[in-house]
């Protein structure tokens, strides 16, 4: 499977996503259902954005662009990081954990369909053309996806066990803690990455 058509099977995933929880947020009179979906459609339009900056990489050099566009996929990384590191500052902050059932189901179904995402990124193996903006790119891209698939995770499982015993609140700030912490400093490693491609 190519590099662009592993995005492209992510950003539909995102897509069925989005229109997944805009239906279930819609049926449930759920703002958290639909604030979800909302997120998921920001993490479509960063992957359309790895999509294009791909596209733009291989066009061929013009008169008007003799050296092409060869720093698009860091410049997607960039765009990408940055809205991973937002993803982390909403986790941190615990952004929409409301634990009632629809957004419980809806965070265990997005968990599962953002792993299959990330598993999908996962394989793209580094080619040898490949400059440090592309495989900057790429691991953006797995990285915002595995992200708020530990996010969803996190939200299902601590709603899960919150809902059957509200003694155990102080779970859901512990989780979203250590989530933010190890996506935060996937981050910081990307940034680093990011920085080197753009010199």
């Amino acid at each position: 499977m190519t590099r662009t058509t592993r995005l492209a099977v992510v950003l539909l995933l995102n897509l069925a996503l989005v229109a997944g929880l805009v239906v279930a947020g819609v049926g449930a009179h759920s703002l958290g259902v639909l604030a979800a979906g909302g997120d998921y459609l920001a993490d479509a339009a960063a992957i359309a954005i790895s999509l294009l900056a791909i596209g733009l990489a291989h066009r061929p050099p013009t008169r008007r662009r003799p050296s092409g566009y060869p720093r698009a996929t860091a410049y997607a990384a960039l765009v990408n990081v940055t809205l991973l590191l937002a993803v982390v500052a909403a986790v941190a902050a615990g952004t929409g954990h409301v634990h009632d059932l629809p957004v419980l189901i809806a965070s265990g179904i997005a968990a599962l369909v953002m792993l299959g995402g990330g598993l999908i990124l996962r394989g793209d193996a580094a080619g040898p053309g490949d400059s440090e903006g592309d495989r900057a790119n790429m691991r953006a891209a797995l990285l915002d996806t595995l992200a708020d698939s530990a996010a969803a995770g996190g939200v299902a499982i601590t709603g899960a066990i919150i809902l059957a015993d509200p003694g155990m609140a102080w779970l859901d700030p512990t989780v979203a803690l250590v989530i933010a912490a190890v996506i935060g400093y996937q981050a910081v490693v990307l940034i680093r990455q990011v920085v080197i491609a753009l010199r």
